[in-house]
């Protein structure tokens, strides 16, 4: 009989866990010739997530870690494929964003066709602001053109994998991961399904404009030097703009040498290439961050406590 575990990220969801239990009780009732085993894993959160969670460890058998705090939602992913023993391994959210009753279908696909993922994207974004929609669309336009590895627009983390996969997956210990980057970068036929936008079935999103920013920067840093290529390439090319400019105003000084320069212009051209430069110095900074972070090898999170059978998982890693 397989096994699949399933990973599910959590931040103060005490509404929406109720809603995802009865879709999980509806899954393993459709799948009864498959063994499940649900890991919640609780992002330090401060409501009741993890007392439901203890409760539906005593009522359903549901494993359950929670962290010492906050260490974001890849951190959580990472702890939970760490914990997980089953045969394929899927990764949900907790809010219903993600709807399980598609675990049957990807699982159909990895036992009949020759793949070693089944991935999902949404079809659209209704329902989702303006401007994050904007914000999205751009990022994994930008990504796809910068980084040599393939992210589907619309692309969740929402997806089944072979154990295969998944070790290979936790072969990679950055402690600033970009998971959505992670599971292309190592490879493996991946089958990409789609499906409508979900809302929310409770509570409210928990990633503002300001860590979206922040995680779209992340994942640019982490799978792709171009931004420092562009850095360079505009350097010389302004290097070149200066020498040249440095020509024009010899030969002008001879030509015209009554013709003084504006002041004008010349603080608009100062001003523009300090800012340029401060930009270039940005985005060597970010790359510096990214080393900085990783050479501390700090623990990627720390557990400060866990449901009985889920003993064998580190404290720290």
């Amino acid at each position: 009989m397989d096994k699949i575990s399933l990973i599910i990220p959590c931040y103060n969801e005490e509404k929406a866990l109720p809603y995802l239990n009865k879709e999980l009780l509806k899954l393993k009732k459709s799948m009864s010739k498959v063994k499940f085993e649900v890991i919640l894993v609780d992002n330090a959160s401060i409501d009741n997530t993890l007392k439901i969670m203890k409760e539906y460890h005593k009522k359903y058998n549901y494993e359950y870690l929670s962290f010492s705090r906050n260490f974001g939602k890849d951190a959580s992913m990472y702890a939970g494929l760490k914990a997980s023993t089953g045969d394929f391994v899927a990764i949900l959210d907790s809010d219903l964003q993600d709807p399980p009753y598609l675990i049957e279908k990807m699982y159909q696909i990895l036992k009949t066709e020759d793949f070693d993922c089944v991935a999902t994207y949404r079809k659209d974004r209704k329902n989702e602001p303006l401007f994050r929609s904007l914000f999205a669309n751009l990022f994994y336009k930008l990504m796809s053109k910068i980084s040599n590895y393939e992210i589907k627009n619309g692309a969740r983390d929402f997806r089944l994998m072979t154990r295969q996969m998944v070790d290979s997956v936790l072969l990679l210990k950055e402690n600033e991961r970009f998971t959505k980057g992670i599971f292309s970068w190592v490879g493996f036929k991946t089958k990409w399904i789609s499906f409508e936008n979900h809302e929310r079935i409770a509570g409210e999103t928990k990633l503002p404009m300001k860590s979206a920013f922040n995680y779209a920067l992340r994942g640019i840093t982490s799978f792709s030097t171009v931004p420092l290529k562009i850095a360079s390439v505009t350097g010389v090319i302004f290097c070149i703009i200066a020498v040249a400019y440095m020509f024009f105003t010899i030969i002008n000084h001879f030509i015209s040498p009554d013709i003084s320069s504006g002041y004008s212009s010349i603080m608009c051209v100062l001003l523009f290439g300090f800012g340029l430069v401060l930009l270039v110095l940005g985005i060597i900074g970010e790359y510096l961050a990214e080393i900085y972070l990783e050479i501390k090898d700090r623990p990627k999170f720390i557990i400060k406590e866990s449901s009985d059978g889920l003993k064998k998982i580190d404290k720290y890693d």
